[in-house]
């Protein structure tokens, strides 16, 4: 194999750290593709359920429910270039500042990268963010990082209005 010989020519720490990069690089996309096709299932089956406790969070105004959702260095770009940490947006939604009367997804896409998974969906929203009142089409992504001990946490999102036309 290229990647003993390389490691032995260079007899250094930064080849072997450089290796274990690269080996874990390239099995942790592979993981999930050779996970049998119930066990894929079953993840996708996890993150839907947690889209939806987020979504129920939001309707409902439950910062407690979406401070266990959230992971704590979580990060969120609203469609204006807003960043929120986790105890911004616990902040907004404990005051009522942030609240959804309406949310409708559509359109979900998830894909797996080792502990991680990634979504993106439609939303079509009605409510309020600390800025004022909001409605209309969006597009965002949300990352979701798998701890140890199993359990999903939203580490970023993103949302983006979709411009009238531009489907």
């Amino acid at each position: 194999m290229g990647i003993p010989k390389v490691i032995s020519r260079t007899g250094s720490r930064a080849g072997w750290a450089f290796a274990a990069v690269l080996l874990l690089a390239c099995s942790l996309p592979g993981r999930l593709a050779a996970a049998p096709r119930a066990e894929r299932h079953e993840l996708r089956h996890e993150i839907d359920k947690v889209e939806a406790q987020w979504r129920q969070a939001l309707l409902q105004g439950d910062a407690k429910a979406m401070s266990g959702l959230l992971a704590d260095d979580y990060i969120g770009i609203t469609n204006d270039g807003t960043l929120l940490s986790k105890d911004d947006t616990l902040a907004d939604l404990s005051s009522g500042a942030l609240h959804f009367d309406s949310i409708q997804l559509s359109d979900r896409k998830i894909r797996f990268y080792g502990a991680t998974a990634l979504v993106t969906s439609r939303a079509d929203v009605m409510g309020k963010t600390p800025d004022g009142p909001v409605s209309g089409s969006f597009r965002y992504t949300r990352v979701y990082v798998r701890d140890a001990a199993g359990v999903w946490h939203i580490v970023s999102f993103e949302a983006s209005r979709i411009r009238a036309g531009a489907e």
